[in-house]
C-alpha cells in the first residue's frame, strides 16, 4: 500500500469521526436538546451562545457539511482521473478553511466564553489532522511520487 493510500485511509477514518461529532451537535440543535457534557456544563455554554450560529445557520451544520464534502471528494478519487488529480487540492482547501475557522472558534471559547466544549475540540483536532494529511498529499504530488497523467507537450 502506498503512502498516499495510507493517508487516504486515515483521512476516511478522521472524516468519519468529524462527521459523527458534528452530526451529534447538529442533532442536539434540531431537537432543541442540551449537549451531554458530564457535569461541567461548558458544552451548553458554548452550544447555546450566539457564536454557535453563523448567519442563522448552526456551526454544527457547517461542520457536518464540510466533513460530508471531504468524504465525497475522497470517494470520488476512485472514480476518475479528474477527481484523482483535483481532490487532494480541494480537500486541502476545505481543511485549511476548517482549521482557520476552528482556530477562531477556539479563541472564542477560551477568551470570550471562558468555556471549552470537548466536541468542538474533537472537531478542531479532526480538521487539523485532515489539513496535515492534505499538506502531505500535496507534497507527494509536487515531489512526483503520485503519478499524474502526462498533460501533453
Amino acid at each position: 500500500m502506498t503512502l498516499n493510500a495510507k493517508l487516504r485511509n486515515v483521512a476516511f477514518i478522521v472524516t468519519g469521526i468529524g462527521m459523527l461529532d458534528s452530526l451529534y451537535l447538529s442533532w442536539v440543535k434540531i431537537v432543541n436538546s442540551q449537549v451531554y457534557c458530564g457535569t461541567s456544563g461548558q458544552c451548553e455554554t458554548v452550544n447555546s451562545s450566539s457564536y454557535s450560529m453563523l448567519a442563522g445557520v448552526p456551526i454544527a451544520y457547517l461542520g457536518f457539511g464540510a466533513y460530508l464534502v471531504i468524504l465525497l471528494l475522497l470517494l470520488l478519487e476512485r472514480r476518475s482521473l479528474f477527481w484523482q488529480e483535483n481532490s487532494p487540492l480541494l480537500v486541502f482547501g476545505i481543511s485549511l478553511v476548517g482549521v482557520l475557522f476552528s482556530a477562531y472558534l477556539t479563541y472564542v471559547e477560551i477568551a470570550i466564553l471562558h468555556a471549552i466544549c470537548p466536541y468542538c475540540v474533537v472537531s478542531a483536532i479532526a480538521m487539523t489532522i485532515l489539513f496535515v494529511i492534505g499538506i502531505l498529499r500535496l507534497a507527494q504530488v509536487q515531489a512526483g511520487s503520485i503519478p499524474i497523467r502526462n498533460r501533453g507537450g
